[in-house]
């Protein structure tokens, strides 16, 4: 029964994982939605299929997972650094239910940093906190303001190139684009999401003794995309309305706009950064940006300003429900 541990670990690493598809499908799909170009659940499918694709890629390029697994923090071996894991999954997984209750888009990847972080602390472990700063706080901080700026880019390059084009047209033109588009969005939550629960689950191999070396198994990365793929299609409704109306009212080519955006970050972030950047963040400013064309008010600031509150919190709150597992846990080991 040696296993048993290392077994509970993935478990909740697949808890996360499921969490994190319905938690984040909003980010690939509310646009397509909002704008009708996709009935919900054809969306959910598309996105659903596109996680699992985006998952399976992160044997090829598995840089994210190598920087949760292996440049967060340094987990000891044996039991302690399973307890380590198992109570930054808790802390990840409370954060992720706490704000789909609330429909707020925080990020589940700066979740699960923040409860590694949190359940190291609590356990004297080594927090790796130049590979955070470089890694996650500069990511954290540059995506957004990457997204406003290039959704308000390409937003603007849009309505030039189609200034003097039959508005009809234009939008029944951008409802169909915008299938590629979400579909893009999709495969790039599932490259980055699925490497990073992948990461953790290689952590736990390796402090159980299971596992050596940089590498990501392949029966983990295949069963990390098919939970993520299956926790999208279950769908994140509260926050898909979040992020589909209550920020701003979308049409097809500003839906369009967002998503192509949003994907563009996360595949260079990932493919030549390593960075585990937030989904959330990205696909959020994008739609900030893009509404900002408009005008400055037609984005609703107010809206803005409980997702930015949300994000600031993610961090700590993680870490602190991280903190608190850590301490029951070892009430029972």
């Amino acid at each position: 029964m040696e296993w048993l541990p290392v077994g509970i670990v993935i478990a909740l690493a697949m808890g996360f994982n499921y969490t994190n598809g319905f938690h984040d499908a909003a980010n690939a799909i509310a646009t397509s939605v909002s704008t009708r170009a996709l009935t919900p659940r054809v969306a959910l499918a598309m996105a659903a299929v596109a996680n699992l694709a985006g998952g399976l890629i992160v044997y090829k390029f598995g840089a994210v997972a190598a920087t949760v697994g292996k440049g967060i923090i340094d987990a000891p071996q044996g039991t302690q650094g399973l307890v380590i894991c198992a109570a930054a999954l808790i802390g990840a997984i409370g954060w992720n239910l706490l704000t789909w209750w609330y429909g707020l888009p925080s990020s589940s990847s700066h979740a699960l940093i923040g409860g590694l972080g949190g359940a190291a602390l609590a356990a004297g472990a080594t927090v790796k906190w130049q590979g955070i700063f470089e890694k996650v706080i500069i990511p954290m901080l540059a995506s957004p303001v990457v997204g406003f700026v290039l959704g308000y880019l390409v937003m603007t390059t849009i309505l030039w190139a189609f200034r003097r084009a039959q508005p009809g047209r234009v939008q029944r033109g951008f409802r169909y684009a915008q299938t590629a588009s979400a579909a893009a969005m999709a495969f790039g939550h599932g490259f980055q999401d699925a490497a990073k629960t992948a990461g953790v689950v290689v952590l736990a191999l390796s402090v159980g003794g299971y596992h050596s070396g940089d590498h990501v198994p392949l029966w983990v990365l295949l069963m990390a995309a098919i939970v993520i793929s299956l926790g999208t299609y279950a769908g994140g409704w509260r926050i898909m309305r979040t992020l589909g109306r209550r920020i701003i009212h979308l049409d097809p080519p500003q839906g369009f706009a967002a998503e192509s955006t949003a994907a563009a970050i996360l595949y260079v972030a990932g493919m030549a950064f390593g960075a585990p950047i937030s989904t959330t963040h990205t696909i959020t400013s994008a739609i900030m940006g893009v509404g900002a064309t408009k005008r400055l008010s037609a984005v609703r600031w107010g809206v803005a300003g409980n997702i930015i509150g949300a994000w600031i919190f993610t961090f700590p709150g993680a870490g602190l429900v991280a903190v608190i597992s850590y301490f029951l846990i070892n009430l029972f080991v």
